[in-house]
């Protein structure tokens, strides 16, 4: 009886052990199924990232090559504001591709100031610009070593960990700006950082979220926004013809080309002698509005009167450069920009602002700005030597989002529309958000 006892509870004993084991085998196959079902899963998310961040940057090209046609089918006569590639929310906003949207956010680089060509005045009229940074950024860009009294040259550069050269040339793009001696990314971006144009709401709730903003519902712009690197203008009229030089033209020329009379010609030789600084030295208080028959006649000098300046405004230059560097269309530049490049008169860049909205098209001709109310000849003459009317250089900022998981990508591109074909001259590709 004792023996059949032992013998019963060593079997009880063994199917106790092999329900263990099941049980421990059943735990290790379930561990082993949990992981491999997270690792499947992490897989797939990494996966689907990189399935829609190719779509994204596809989808940002596809934005570029939007705004690329935009530009070749605008009317490059006068570059505005009102033009297909500024206000077109139908082909440049939110448009559907498969699986995403797209944006393509399109600004004129002439509408900034030059940062290779701006003058230490210009730079100081900018919004939180200070003395040292504004030397430090003429430091950077000039040829020498010679610091400014507020500059900084490459000594300062290479003492930091980790240091680098200085340029001591033409910026190369405008974010190299970043490496100048005090410039932060709060001046370089301003409240805009992901740079979409829009005030996001991590863009407006101080310092809760980065970045820090000032948490009111203006979105304060950045230096990205009024400088550039890439601005130039060709010396062209708005047929595309070669202007007429007023400093070099003999008096046949200026006859033959510009249709003045001979006395208006002689007229234009005769107070050349120390060169014509600008196209707006033509004019004066005492010119005339109109010629009179008397004057048409002449032989004698006569000056040139308003009309005939209007008229001529945009096929004379003071200059013998194919392609000018650092003009600003005032067309498209902000007040900020247009008070700058006026000696800081903020009043006058104001009505500026103010005149241009009123028109239905962009001006033509630099003249245009004397018959804008509030402008006058004071106003032209301030601002005819620095700026155009018309733009070769675009930036685009491309923005795309996934539809299945609302990330975005997002592109920044410059673009080149002087050359017989529109070509990209930089591209940068931000982060995923």
């Amino acid at each position: 009886m004792n023996r059949w006892r032992c013998m019963v509870q060593e079997g009880a004993g063994r199917r106790g052990l092999a329900l263990v084991a099941v049980l421990w085998l059943v735990v290790v196959l379930t561990v082993l199924v949990t992981v491999m079902a997270k690792s499947v899963r992490l897989d797939n998310r990494v996966s689907l990232s990189s399935c829609e961040q190719l779509r994204g940057r596809w989808a940002c090209r596809a934005a570029l090559e939007t705004a690329i046609g935009l530009l070749n089918d605008d009317n490059k006569a006068g570059d505005g504001l009102q033009d297909i590639w500024s206000d077109n929310e139908t082909e440049c906003e939110d448009v559907a591709l498969e699986g995403c949207v797209f944006t393509a956010a399109v600004t004129d680089e002439s509408g900034k100031l030059n940062v290779n060509t701006a003058t230490k005045e210009q730079l100081l009229a900018l919004p939180e610009m200070t003395e040292d940074v504004a030397e430090a950024i003429l430091d950077w860009r000039d040829k020498d070593d010679t610091v400014r009294t507020h500059g900084a040259e490459g000594g300062s550069y290479s003492a930091l960990r980790p240091g680098y050269e200085i340029r001591n040339g033409p910026f190369q793009t405008i974010r190299e700006l970043l490496l100048v001696k005090g410039v932060t990314e709060a001046l370089f971006y301003g409240e805009d950082v992901n740079r979409n144009g829009r005030l996001d709401d991590n863009e407006r709730d101080g310092a809760l979220r980065w970045p820090e903003d000032d948490g009111d519902d203006v979105l304060d712009k950045g230096w990205i926004d009024f400088l550039t690197c890439y601005s130039y203008t060709m010396n062209r009229d708005a047929d595309g013809g070669e202007r007429t030089n007023i400093n070099s033209a003999d008096e046949a020329k200026l006859e033959g080309s510009l249709g003045l009379t001979k006395g208006q010609a002689k007229w234009v030789v005769e107070n050349r002698k120390n060169s014509y600084k600008s196209i707006g030295d033509l004019i004066s208080e005492s010119s005339p509005k109109k010629a009179s028959k008397k004057d048409q006649d002449s032989e004698d000098a006569v000056a040139v009167d308003l009309a005939t300046f209007k008229q001529i405004a945009d096929e004379i230059t003071v200059r013998d450069e194919k392609r000018v560097v650092g003009l600003v269309n005032v067309n498209t530049a902000e007040k900020e920009v247009l008070a700058a490049l006026a000696g800081g008169d903020e009043a006058l860049a104001e009505r500026l602002v103010q005149a241009r909205s009123a028109r239905a098209t962009a001006m033509t001709s630099v003249a245009d700005l004397l018959d804008m109310q509030g402008v006058g000849l004071d106003g032209f003459k301030k601002l005819a030597s620095k700026v155009t009317v018309r733009s070769e250089v675009f930036g685009v900022c491309c923005t795309s989002r996934s539809v299945r998981t609302g990330s975005c990508y997002q592109a920044d591109a410059v673009l080149d529309r002087g050359q017989k074909r529109t070509s990209v001259i930089y591209w940068h590709e931000g982060v995923n958000y």
